[in-house]
């Protein structure tokens, strides 16, 4: 009996071990848990700011300018995005008539969004009161009903740090979301597209995106470039991370291997003309950032996908959101600019 007391301590010890073991790692590769509450949509975004704060990433864009409305907002709720808000998930609703979308019929896309940070939960409740036309109670919880732009957008306070929004005209996907915050989180819950494809992106991801491409996307304004990149239905996935560089990643995963190929032709084209803009860009052409950006544009094929990667360093992302352009150094062979004189200073006659 001692012998199996002996044995049956260390087999405990082992499957304890061996389930805290498999937790953490079904935990590492399943998606974030804001975005695992979002329903099922047709693409989902995600970016973790609280990840990019602390690589210091941040550090060379322009500060954040504040219009009246987000002022006001400030204000009321003591909430800055740009300080405060720490990760940010995002569902897109595709209107039903681009391809069966998840959206209804709607004529544009909708969105459902959960929000974390440092929120004042009183403070914002109070604001969103003040805007909301009613208020819902549903299992406990307050959704605030605002219009805006003749939709309804709700709004919930899940708990003191998240914050769930949806605009999609069934009161449901609200209703979905505050459900599934009150189970306990589950690394095999969420979104079947955002399971199915959060494995193809790179670890220590800052951001990604997921998103089904269809050609009937051609009809809203701004996306008319991809029925002719995409002119069958694909999956793209899109990656950012950050290694002293902000390093880009895209996948279009396809149907066949041709679909791929395609793709990767039309974008090989793509490129071909980015390359050959960067030297009729002025004093740009000889920028190092500039140059290193176009130099890592590379798009390569793998079976069913297209890949797409791209290096942009510190300096070319500054300059892309400031639009200031370093000033080109002077010519070694011009002649340096005479010195004014200065006011009311008596000129020396010349010589006869």
């Amino acid at each position: 009996m001692r012998i199996r007391r002996h044995l049956l301590i260390p087999l405990v010890v082992l499957l304890l071990g061996a389930a805290v073991a498999l937790i953490v790692t079904l935990r590492k590769h399943a998606p974030p848990e804001a975005a695992r509450l979002l329903p099922g949509a047709d693409g989902f975004f995600y970016i973790n700011l609280k990840w990019i704060r602390t690589f210091n990433a941040t550090s060379q864009l322009p500060p954040v300018s504040r219009d009246p409305e987000y002022q006001k907002f400030v204000e009321e709720t003591g909430f800055q995005f740009e300080r405060d808000l720490d990760q940010a998930a995002f569902a897109i609703h595709y209107p039903q008539s681009w391809g069966n979308g998840t959206g209804g019929s709607v004529s544009e896309p909708r969105f459902s969004e959960v929000f974390v940070g440092k929120i004042d939960s009183g403070r914002l409740a109070a604001y969103l009161k003040k805007l909301s036309t009613s208020v819902e109670d549903y299992r406990g919880f307050d959704i605030y009903n605002i219009p805006f732009e003749g939709r309804t957008v709700r709004v919930v306070i899940l708990s003191y740090d998240s914050v769930a929004v949806s605009n999609h005209p069934n009161v449901g996907v609200i209703h979905g979301i505050l459900d599934r915050s009150r189970k306990l989180a589950s690394p095999f819950g969420g979104p079947w597209l955002l399971r199915k494809f959060y494995r193809q992106v790179p670890l220590a991801s800052l951001s990604f995106a997921i998103l089904r491409v269809k050609a009937e996307m051609s009809s809203f304004s701004g996306l008319g470039g991809w029925s002719f990149l995409f002119p069958k239905p694909a999956v793209a996935v899109i990656s950012a991370r950050y290694l002293r560089a902000l390093h880009l990643r895209a996948e279009a995963f396809t149907d066949s291997d041709a679909d791929a190929q395609a793709i990767t032709e039309k974008t090989a084209a793509f490129l071909s003309l980015f390359h050959a803009a960067e030297g009729s860009v002025g004093a740009h052409g000889t920028d190092p950032d500039v140059k290193t950006f176009f130099d890592s544009l590379k798009v390569e094929q793998k079976g069913d996908r297209a890949i797409l990667t791209a290096v942009v360093p510190p300096g070319f992302l500054r300059k892309a959101l400031t639009g200031a352009p370093e000033a080109a150094p002077p010519a070694a062979n011009a002649a340096p600019l005479e010195a004014p004189s200065a006011p009311n200073q008596p000129q020396k006659p010349k010589s006869r």
